[in-house]
């Protein structure tokens, strides 16, 4: 099994103390998103759990008890974007605070194994072509050595963030605009040591010398633990994603960075609701089992082929 930690928050910043405490206890509990009374227990042994790939844009809480996941397979996928507090209200200063904080993961975990993510690329009159080269390259500058992976996509306008994305004047990108902006990116990456991979995108990079990638990445897996794994694509993401399948461990509506592109939180009162019913001694995210829940034990098992 490989465990998705996680697609739907940023688990890593705010909810590390209860992940470390399902680390300790052995498992957890994840509502299912379209039946909530329906809970699943999910066994996190080590012999079942064969590789944890983590979704963050801050890390920090995580680093300095990386000690406590010595009996598993990890990776992080960070995300570093060139976006001011008017997109990404909840983030710390990208060059004082979260660079150093990748570096710093990177000297501790290796740069194999730390992804860094320029996603999602939008365009307004203030997010340009020009404006993302440029934030780009510099960001590109001062990871190079500390990551071998940068992964983009451009913005999905999916109904829920489309009237927040009108406010900000967001556009559509032609194919013209995403081949130059990918091809720029292209060379920038290389010239800093890193490879350039596309998330999910319908739109064919190859002729800006990028390839289609998977952000859980069977080859890369199989990489980090030395061993070949079964297990094919994730049915439940979209056809343009190439992710070996995986374990979701996250809960919507429950991410406090406040991204304006964000399509896992869907309400900011829910997010302060469940914010408030954060219980790190807790099985669930952001919750307590109630009357009306059926919890089931899903099967899991390695996907290890021995």
């Amino acid at each position: 099994m490989i465990l998705s930690v996680s697609r739907r928050t940023d688990i890593p910043d705010y909810y590390s103390d209860w992940f470390y405490n399902r680390i300790k206890e052995g498992f957890l509990y994840v509502r299912n998103p379209i039946n909530p009374h329906q809970v699943s227990r999910i066994d996190l042994s080590p012999g079942v759990v064969d590789c944890i790939v983590f979704w963050t844009k801050n890390p920090s809480n995580m680093i300095e008890r990386l000690e406590e996941l010595k009996e598993y397979a990890y990776y992080f996928q960070f995300t570093l974007t060139g976006y001011g507090k008017d997109m990404e209200p909840g983030l710390l200063d990208k060059r004082k605070e979260l660079i150093p904080v990748f570096r710093k993961l990177s000297e501790k975990i290796g740069a194999k194994r730390v992804i860094w993510r320029y996603d999602p690329i939008l365009l307004n009159n203030k997010y340009t072509l020009e404006y993302h080269i440029k934030a780009f390259g510099e960001i590109a500058e001062s990871l190079a050595g500390y990551t071998e992976k940068v992964v983009i996509s451009f913005l999905d306008l999916y109904a829920k963030i489309r009237p927040g994305m009108a406010k900000l004047h967001v556009r559509d990108i032609s194919e013209k605009e995403m081949l130059m902006l990918a091809g720029h990116m292209a060379a920038i990456a290389g010239n800093c040591g890193m490879k350039v991979e596309s998330c999910a995108e319908a739109f064919d990079l190859k002729g800006a010398g990028i390839e289609h990638g998977s952000c859980i990445d069977k080859k890369l897996i199989e990489e980090i633990i030395g061993c070949k794994l079964a297990g094919g694509k994730d049915k439940n993401q979209r056809e343009g994603c190439g992710c070996l399948e995986s374990v979701e461990t996250g809960l919507y509506n429950t991410c406090r960075n406040g991204c304006r592109y964000c399509y896992a939180n869907f309400s900011g009162n829910a997010v302060r609701i469940n914010a408030e019913a954060y219980d790190p001694a807790s099985p669930l995210l952001c919750g307590v089992i109630g009357p009306g829940d059926k919890v089931t034990e899903r099967k899991v098992k390695s996907l290890k082929v021995l």
